[in-house]
């Protein structure tokens, strides 16, 4: 370890009686039982720079103070609990790191397994196993629910791009995405109006409304009379219907 905390005050209660000459080597002695983590030997004396008969007898009398000794090597209590310390906080931070990258390697390969390789429709908290309530769509990584919603979606024949288009952007604002059984209702409801798709389609973007019910058109159209968007679409259907006839009457079919 590289770094440790240096506590002032439990220094110069435990050192008040040191030299200068001591303190600069039982510093030394401290920083490397640090940065090896483990208890000093008899090469210490020569890591920290001893050479002088002045120095030996400094370094001889911090060993005596500060240090026990056991098999030859020295010990000290304080520097054993802190590099205990740091061991247990790093290895935490390992295991906690390796159960992020597994569970994520998971969902990339296993996107409906939990992190114990259990299926599950939705993702489940590491802590607690149970659902995230708040996912109630699981997307895929990288998508949002408005894109796994278009998915599902795509425009009818029937209703023009630029219809699509801003009854799509409508839905999005209201934060409602679009989805085939909300077309399908809107579809059935229209039929019911006696109008088609594209003219509800045209009505909801008129008035604001993300859905749309036959009963909302009591009064406001008739049934009998198709509305100007109907009558563009059903212009365009006879000109194609024409195209395929005569296309084969020109091959000489």
């Amino acid at each position: 370890m590289f770094y440790y905390q240096f506590n002032m005050g439990d220094y110069r209660r435990d050192t008040g009686h040191l030299t200068l000459l001591e303190h600069g080597i039982y510093r030394q002695l401290i920083d490397l039982y640090y940065i090896t983590e483990k208890p000093l030997d008899a090469n210490a004396m020569r890591l920290v720079c001893v050479r002088t008969t002045e120095e030996e007898q400094a370094y001889k009398t911090v060993l005596a103070d500060f240090f026990q000794e056991r098999d030859g090597k020295y010990i000290h209590k304080r520097c054993e609990f802190e590099i205990s310390k740091y061991k247990d906080k790093s290895s935490k931070a390992t295991d906690s790191a390796k159960t992020r990258w597994d569970y994520a390697n998971a969902m990339r390969t296993h996107p409906f397994l939990d992190a114990n390789g259990m299926p599950t429709k939705e993702p489940k908290n590491l802590t607690t196993g149970k659902p995230n309530k708040t996912n109630k769509l699981y997307n895929p990584p990288g998508t949002s629910k408005t894109i796994v919603a278009k998915r599902d979606c795509h425009r009818p024949e029937t209703v023009s791009e630029q219809v699509w288009d801003d009854f799509q952007t409508l839905r999005r604002a209201k934060k409602a995405p679009l989805t085939s059984s909300a077309l399908n209702r809107i579809d059935k409801e229209a039929g019911k109006a006696g109008i088609l798709l594209e003219a509800a389609l045209i009505e909801c973007c008129a008035r604001g409304w993300t859905g749309f019910k036959a009963e909302w058109m009591k009064g406001k159209a008739d049934p009998l009379n198709f509305t100007a968007a109907n009558r563009r679409l059903l212009e365009k259907i006879e000109t194609e219907e024409r195209l395929l006839i005569v296309k084969p009457l020109e091959l000489g079919f």
